[in-house]
């Protein structure tokens, strides 16, 4: 083995030298990668990095006993001892049969590079100056709004590549390589004794799909001046109003309990309710890896399975699971998706506006704050952040208060999806809107 080997030519050789040394099946992912990230504070650059990174994982299967083993050392010598290493030692592991790989005839790209469209051609060209002049426009924005009772601020601005490979010896081999660039800032201001601060972040596969520059600049503004005078209000139950950017949280509860791991050892608020309704009819969760330029997107899965649209929830009835091979083996069901992608939730027909105004009373919640959540039960208790809104305008900043519940109920009190899907992340979520949702304050 060459050092100056391509990776796709390095990853077929290390799947050769395993399987002469006694492996039975041996998949190998080479991945590489590098990101530019610039901060600036104080009308200077306050941080610039700049990294790159080369490794190799590699899972082997002897005689039903499985274990992955990764390295960053690719040099010829170095990764031949550590490939006899990593196959003798599998073999003082207890038996795991339901390790081995997928059927062949499952693997693949199921979605074309073409389609993906991961890879901006503005990555190659980006030069370190139009990275610096970036960073210092989007300062400039953000200074040009300061007020006198601003402490301080700093932006950020960040962008890289990676690729990857993955051969395996059932015959599956595939490249993967895309590149991403985001931006945002933060904001401190003085209020008294008080000293509220917020952020704003933006990602995406393109750099033109990121906001402007003056957008970027205006929502950490607005954000941050969202918390001035925030305290606690009466507990009880009301609206919420949840934008698509903090969507996720509550979305993400769901993960747990959905996954193959919980499902097996019995861990899952949702196990046995395959089929049976756990949302109203609002709610529709739709795992989409096919989205061009969506950051989850991607061709096959965690499992080298080839990548499809798949409905987990359809009008509040649980259809599918999020089950990869391993455990579907151990719960003797087929696979479904080894990992999620893009989570989306289809949208409304109304905007944020629009359904605050039609609202006597509500609380948007803006950010989460710490909480647990428990996916075996399914309850949940999260610190917020959030703005109270009465008669579609917003009123009150709102901090110091939780909201709690369960994630077999809260799907139940969704009752209407915004115009307005948040695009900038995995979880696209447009504004959702819950009713009697239980809050904790004053």
């Amino acid at each position: 083995m060459s050092h100056d080997d391509d990776i796709l030519d390095l990853a077929e050789r290390v799947v050769r030298f395993a399987k002469k040394l006694g492996a039975d099946e041996v998949a190998c992912s080479v991945s590489e990668g590098s990101h530019v990230t610039i901060q600036r504070r104080g009308g200077k650059v306050e941080q610039a990095t700049e990294a790159s990174t080369r490794g190799l994982t590699v899972a082997v299967l002897c005689d039903d006993r499985f274990s992955s083993n990764s390295t960053s050392d690719l040099r010829p010598e170095a990764l031949e001892s550590f490939l006899e290493r990593a196959v003798a030692s599998t073999r003082y592991l207890e038996a795991e049969a339901a390790r081995r790989q997928p059927d062949a005839a499952l693997c693949g790209r199921g979605v074309s590079e073409a389609q993906l469209d991961q890879l901006d051609p503005v990555w190659e060209r980006r030069t370190a100056s139009d990275r610096a002049s970036y960073a210092e426009a989007l300062e400039d924005a953000l200074r040009e709004l300061h007020r006198d009772d601003v402490v301080s601020s700093a932006v950020y601005a960040a962008d890289g590549h990676g690729r990857s490979i993955r051969v395996m010896s059932n015959g599956f081999s595939g490249e993967d390589e895309g590149a991403w660039f985001a931006a945002g800032g933060e904001m401190t201001l003085v209020e008294g004794d008080r000293r509220p601060e917020s952020s704003a972040y933006f990602a995406a596969r393109y750099l033109s799909d990121l906001p402007s520059i003056p957008e970027i600049a205006g929502e950490v503004d607005r954000r941050t001046r969202e918390r001035l005078g925030a305290g606690p209000i009466a507990s009880g139950t009301y609206t919420m109003l949840l934008p698509g950017r903090a969507a996720g949280r509550i979305l993400g509860m769901l993960a747990g309990p959905l996954s193959g791991g919980s499902l097996q050892q019995h861990r899952s608020c949702l196990e046995g309710k395959l089929g049976e309704r756990i949302g109203s009819e609002r709610f529709t969760l739709i795992d989409d890896p096919t989205i061009p330029r969506g950051l989850g997107s991607r061709p096959w899965d965690g499992d080298a399975m080839r990548s499809r649209v798949r409905t987990i929830i359809e009008e509040g009835v649980l259809r599918e699971y999020d089950i990869g091979v391993y455990h579907a083996r151990k719960l003797g069901v087929e696979p479904t998706s080894g990992g999620r992608s893009n989570w989306v939730l289809p949208t409304g027909t109304r905007g944020f506006a629009e359904i605050a105004a039609d609202l006597p009373q509500a609380i948007e919640v803006t950010g989460f704050l710490g909480g647990n959540s428990n996916g075996a039960t399914g309850d949940f208790s999260l610190g917020i952040r959030g703005v109270l809104w009465e008669g579609g305008q917003p009123t009150r900043s709102l901090a110091e208060m939780n909201v709690s519940g369960n994630v077999l109920q809260i799907f139940h009190q969704l009752v209407e999806t915004g115009d307005d899907p948040w695009t900038f992340a995995s979880v696209r979520a447009p504004t959702l809107v819950f009713e009697g949702v239980q809050f904790s304050g004053t």
